[in-house]
């Protein structure tokens, strides 16, 4: 069973366009990074546009790049971004 957490998450290029913000501090029962954007998708609107399974969505964990099963811990900070493209 998953305790509460509270967890700084941020948004970044067109995610953070499409859910109208670059930061929020939210309270939390997910206890991976892959459950903590489940919670996300069910939020709706553009959560679940923006960050839908079907998408490629990179994210990171204390500014490592992380996966679903990473571990979330009190205080984390979780960012979201689309794939970088170089040109």
């Amino acid at each position: 069973m998953s305790t509460s957490k509270t967890l700084t998450v941020r948004y970044f290029a067109s995610i953070r366009e499409a859910v109208g913000t670059g930061q929020e501090t939210l309270q939390t029962q997910a206890g991976t990074l892959g459950a903590l954007r489940d919670e996300l998708i069910a939020r709706g609107g553009p959560w679940a546009a923006s960050l839908a399974r079907g998408r490629a969505v990179r994210m990171a964990l204390d500014q490592v790049m992380a996966g679903d099963d990473a571990p979330l811990a009190p205080g984390a900070e979780a960012a979201f971004f689309p794939p970088v493209t170089g040109g």
